[in-house]
């Protein structure tokens, strides 16, 4: 299975999970909950090098004039990526 084919599929996943917890009894938000508490509350999150040096890159092309994009424009392209999953 090819890496879009297995994020294609976590995609599908994620969205029924949310349309399921949307419409699920509060016993069942609680188990769950409970299920993923410690992952959900922890605080600490640690950076992969491959992610700092790609922070570090769109800093620096930031501070160097690189075109930035619009609250607005990054909530359309996301939904423009979520109907094309569809």
């Amino acid at each position: 299975m090819s890496n879009y084919q297995t994020d294609m599929t976590t995609t599908l996943i994620r969205k029924k999970l949310f349309e399921y917890l949307k419409k699920a009894d509060d016993k069942k938000i609680k188990a769950m909950y409970t299920l993923f508490e410690n992952e959900i509350e922890r605080e600490e999150f640690e950076y992969t090098d491959v992610l700092k040096t790609e922070l570090d890159q769109r800093l620096s092309s930031y501070q160097n004039g690189g075109k930035t994009v619009s609250p607005r424009e990054v909530k359309d392209r996301i939904k423009s990526i979520c109907k094309s999953a569809k």
